[in-house]
């Protein structure tokens, strides 16, 4: 979810910096084996003065991985670096670690060769709701070029021939992100799927929190409300979207899918039966609404249909919650629950690494 947003903004910089003339090298993670902070195809932009965006971890390698993306920006040579976070003491209390795991950076320089073979296509694809793909060649006649395709064909200026077209349209069709060799080539391929997308039905003072926590989580939001008034940017900062509409109005037009979730949160009995009704009848993937039970049974009397399954009511996990913002990670957890398809639980209880299903 958030590699979306996150390649976006990424490439945005970079153009920014080769448009200065200055040099960048790009590191993403490429494999993990164990516990890790972040998922194989996270970024993190280094500039030749230093400046960074994005991150591979959880602050315990960005140090290092820097040092090495300076010397890439310095020599244009890429490198391949390989994180033992668990077995060799010396090393786990060295770099402050002890994460149980392995974690791979390639680290490449990124300049105005990257924007023409992939950048440009991937801040255009960005903008699209449209699942694509980066290849970055780790070994051979092509290390440390990197190809954007969607739909089938190459969409940047580099095109290697080959089976590389097919080796990424493949994994891009599968969801599958990984390495894989081809002959004397490594390519590791990064499928990107376009964020999900939250509408929120209510925007009084308790959604402003929601939704921004929604958008860093990753989600797309779009806040929904009868009332102008409450529909302002100074509320709801961009890139949340707003839409004025009645309940009345339904929810015709708005393409809602698996993909999307909804929290009706109105504080009036009349428009969240309103939307609700409404929103029984979409194949939505998460369905929430606030209050209490009673609340949500006087609504489904009134509409007269049995509660569905996707139907989360009371919205939220069950942390307690005081106040709007609690509130807000109650839901926002419960969100990233269900999509992953996990049941709510403690880590600490969990065998095997964080991200093991």
């Amino acid at each position: 979810m958030k590699h979306w947003r996150e390649t976006g903004a990424i490439f945005d910089r970079l153009a920014r910096v080769a448009e200065t003339g200055r040099h960048a090298a790009l590191a993403t993670v490429v494999g993990i084996d164990g516990s890790a902070y972040r998922r194989p195809g996270a970024k993190f932009l280094v500039e030749e003065n230093g400046d960074t965006t994005g991150s591979v971890s959880g602050g315990c390698l960005e140090s290092d991985v820097r040092a090495y993306a300076l010397e890439a920006i310095k020599t244009g040579k890429s490198r391949l670096l390989r994180y033992e976070t668990g077995s060799d003491e010396e090393t786990v209390w060295g770099m402050g670690l002890g994460c149980e795991g392995t974690v791979e950076v390639f680290v490449q320089r990124a300049g105005a060769e990257l924007l023409r073979d992939a950048g440009g296509a991937a801040r255009s694809l960005c903008a699209q709701d449209v699942r694509f793909g980066l290849g970055t060649f780790l070994a051979g006649p092509h290390e440390g070029r990197t190809l954007a395709v969607a739909r089938g064909k190459i969409q940047g200026g580099f095109d290697p021939g080959g089976d590389a077209l097919a080796v990424a349209s493949r994994r891009i069709e599968s969801e599958d992100t990984g390495i894989e060799k081809m002959g004397d080539s490594r390519l590791f391929v990064e499928v990107l799927d376009p964020p999900p997308h939250l509408y929120i039905f209510g925007a009084g003072d308790d959604a402003r929190p929601l939704a921004t926590l929604a958008l860093q989580a990753g989600f797309e939001v779009t806040v929904v409300d009868h009332r102008p008034a409450y529909l302002t940017a100074e509320r709801f900062p961009a890139p949340a979207r707003l839409l004025l509409r009645r309940p009345e109005d339904g929810v015709a037009g708005l393409g809602l899918s698996r993909r999307h979730s909804a929290v009706v949160q109105t504080h009036a009995l009349v428009h969240d039966k309103t939307w609700l009704e409404a929103l029984f009848k979409e194949p939505v993937g998460y369905l929430g609404l606030l209050g209490p039970r009673v609340r949500r049974e006087q609504i489904l009397q009134k509409i007269g249909v049995p509660a569905p399954e996707r139907l989360y009511a009371p919205v939220g996990l069950d942390v307690a919650p005081d106040g709007a913002e609690q509130v807000a990670v109650s839901i926002v957890a419960e969100m990233l629950a269900v999509r992953a398809g996990r049941p709510p639980m403690h880590l600490r209880d969990k065998a095997g690494g964080i991200h093991d299903r």
